[in-house]
């Protein structure tokens, strides 16, 4: 293992020298992320309630994992991606977990459509890409309906105005059994609006999963006691 690392080590300090690049977790030269903010970005999975609804998180929105998941959406840093993949993977699989391995056959992961607006200053899904360095696949089953806010900025009920009636499933979806996954779960409005919209079309929504949730805006009540976990 030993000599594997200093390989490792060799390559990157190479390739810092070809592509000089800054650590997007605390702006250390010549790493894409450094040792350390690899290490804080070790899943921390929690459960929390949003709309008295069980949603399955693998890292609190603070810190590294703030300026991470910041520079991966809006800063083009998709080599982060594979480190952020993990604690997804986990908060998903900790959605499947609570529905029994009989229940798990056939269970889409639906993600949330990008804005316009996101998607053509991104040019690629989020959420859509963390989930295939996961290995697993996503399922664009919404569309956008109009073009609402961006939701950075407005309180809680502001949110959820904005949000409400903003997704429409592209078909009916009788018998279609999902996860519906986000990247941020603040107050919750969004991926709610994509589980309305979900069942409205016919479909059966059995879990919610984000990457990260900011838990510091939360009541303390909203947390379910006793449902932490940590993963390596």
């Amino acid at each position: 293992m030993g000599d594997q690392d200093a390989i490792r080590r060799a390559v990157l300090d190479a390739w810092a020298v070809l592509l000089p690049i800054e650590c997007s977790g605390c702006g250390a030269p010549d790493r894409a992320l450094c040792a350390a903010c690899r290490a804080a970005l070790r899943p921390a999975v929690h459960q929390s309630l949003r709309g008295g609804l069980p949603v399955w998180s693998g890292l609190d929105y603070s810190g590294v994992a703030r300026r991470v998941l910041g520079a991966y959406k809006d800063g083009g840093r998709t080599d982060a991606a594979l480190a952020l993949a993990g604690p997804l993977r986990l908060a998903v699989a900790a959605a499947l977990a609570d529905l029994g391995a009989d229940d798990q056959g056939g269970v889409h992961l639906v993600t949330i459509p990008s804005s316009r607006r996101a998607w053509r200053a991104r040019g690629f899904h989020p959420v859509e890409l963390l989930l295939a360095r996961a290995g697993l696949a996503g399922a664009p089953m919404l569309r956008q309906v109009g073009d609402p806010l961006d939701q950075v900025g407005l309180g809680r009920e502001a949110r959820t105005r904005n949000r409400h009636g903003s997704l429409a499933a592209r078909r009916p979806l009788p018998g279609f059994r999902c996860v519906v996954v986000d990247d941020i779960l603040t107050t919750g409005a969004t991926i709610l609006e994509a589980r309305r919209a979900v069942l409205e079309a016919g479909g059966e929504v059995l879990g919610l999963a984000t990457l990260a949730e900011t838990r510091r805006l939360r009541p303390a009540a909203e947390h379910s006691p006793g449902t932490g976990r940590s993963n390596g």
